[in-house]
């Protein structure tokens, strides 16, 4: 099988993981990239041999469109849809960071180009990659808890997050576009899709415009009812960021993601005392990664790993357009429910 040819449309911050993942995977070749500033797209592509660089994204487009099969775009959440359409419009599949689109109906256009191209459309959502979350996942399905009746996902962390990333103290809508994205995934991978929704919001912050906290409390299709909480307000005892914890209540009994990777269940043993299991679910590390962000930065290689695989034929992607969109509905339901004090219904 040839490599698959791809460009990367935007060189910021987050592109240099993004890229060093692709880098540790086969069948694929980086051939340009693009940056809206030329001299930091040009400093990428020294750093990972980069062969061509641009700083006008149809120049790059229109030179490559017949070698290329598919775009990373790694941009500010405003451009997504312009930088679909004009890849769609090319023949090229496409994968997007997370979130989607900078509203519910451009993520829903976006959807509507790339399936009117004729081009395969992806969502880079790699929460739901990480390693302890896979576990996790693996521990539900194995059905030593019986069937799942109640959850909590949690992202709740006191991490100084508008000093790295100070545009995100601007934004009108905070929490639930950034890492709701990412909770309410988690939520769909575990436990399937939503029936109902009521959330909460608040802005403990003075210093931002968003919301910095939010509270949605779903009734899932399975039957499980599933509260996700997230902040960016909560001093606790322990700092959990980057992780997310879940805990999971099941009718032979429970299972928990604690932090350090912990994962514990607790069922009956044989003589109908309680016995809980531990083990640790570390994720892998990369030379290239932030030991402190391993969780995160190895869950980009399995995502890439996942997308890949559908480019190639050989699996289906968790996280395509189609896919993700029903989370962006969830995001924005949430906003509406928060907003008029009611339940939402799907």
């Amino acid at each position: 099988m040839q490599n698959l040819k791809f460009a990367v449309i935007g060189t910021g911050f987050w592109s240099t993981y993004q890229i060093a993942a692709w880098k540790e995977l086969a069948g694929i070749e980086l051939v340009a990239c693009y940056n809206r500033t030329w001299q930091r797209a040009e400093s990428v592509a020294q750093q990972f041999g980069i062969p061509n660089v641009y700083d006008d994204v149809d120049e790059l487009l229109d030179r490559h469109a017949n070698e290329l099969d598919f775009v990373d775009i790694i941009t500010d959440v405003d451009t997504h849809p312009l930088f679909t359409e004009k890849a769609a419009r090319r023949g090229l599949d496409v994968i997007c960071q997370k979130p989607m689109g900078p509203s519910r109906d451009a993520a829903r256009q976006m959807v509507r180009t790339c399936r009117g191209a004729g081009v395969r459309f992806y969502i880079h959502e790699n929460f739901r990659w990480q390693t302890p979350i896979r576990e996790l996942k693996s521990v539900l399905d194995s059905g030593i808890i019986g069937r799942p009746f109640k959850a909590r996902v949690t992202f709740c962390s006191a991490f100084p997050v508008f000093d790295n990333q100070p545009f995100l103290a601007e934004l009108d809508q905070f929490i639930l576009t950034d890492i709701g994205s990412h909770i309410l995934d988690i939520c769909r991978f575990l436990f399937g899709e939503a029936q109902s929704l009521y959330c909460q919001t608040a802005r403990v912050n003075p210093k931002i415009k968003g919301e910095d906290v939010a509270n949605v409390l779903m009734k899932m299709s399975s039957g499980v009812t599933c509260y996700a909480e997230m902040s960016y307000a909560s001093l606790l005892e322990k700092e959990a960021f980057p992780q997310t914890l879940v805990s999971v209540e099941g009718e032979f009994g429970s299972v928990v993601l604690t932090n350090d990777f912990v994962i514990k269940t607790t069922t009956r043993g044989a003589d109908g005392q309680r016995k809980t299991e531990r083990y640790v679910a570390k994720p892998p590390m990369y030379s290239w990664a932030d030991p402190d962000y391993a969780v995160v930065h190895s869950s980009i290689v399995d995502c890439n790993r996942n997308l890949l695989s559908d480019l190639q034929g050989k699996e289906k992607a968790e996280t395509t357009g189609e896919d993700n969109l029903k989370t962006v509905e969830l995001v924005y339901a949430a906003y509406d429910s928060a907003a008029q004090n009611i339940v939402i219904h799907f």
